[in-house]
């Protein structure tokens, strides 16, 4: 997991025009590309390509009971 993203970079990743959905939480990058629910690159009102780590912990209901499903594709620097 060498590969690091910052904000600029992670916004490219917002899911929209054929363009993978990666989300971060805690410094770690997600692909959440073939997650049904964020078809699109939106889930709940909240988009791809962010850093969701306040959503997760104080929104969500799963809170980061999800993230072992998830591949990790990098590191967020912001």
């Amino acid at each position: 997991m060498d590969k690091t993203f910052t904000k600029e970079q992670l916004a490219q990743f917002d899911g929209q025009n054929g363009a993978k959905a990666y989300v971060a939480i805690d410094g770690v990058v997600y692909d959440v590309s073939d997650v049904e629910a964020w078809q699109g690159g939106k889930h709940h009102g909240n988009t791809a390509g962010s850093d969701l780590t306040e959503v997760i912990d104080n929104q969500s209901p799963h809170k980061r009971s999800v993230l072992g499903k998830l591949n990790a594709v990098g590191k967020y620097i912001g």
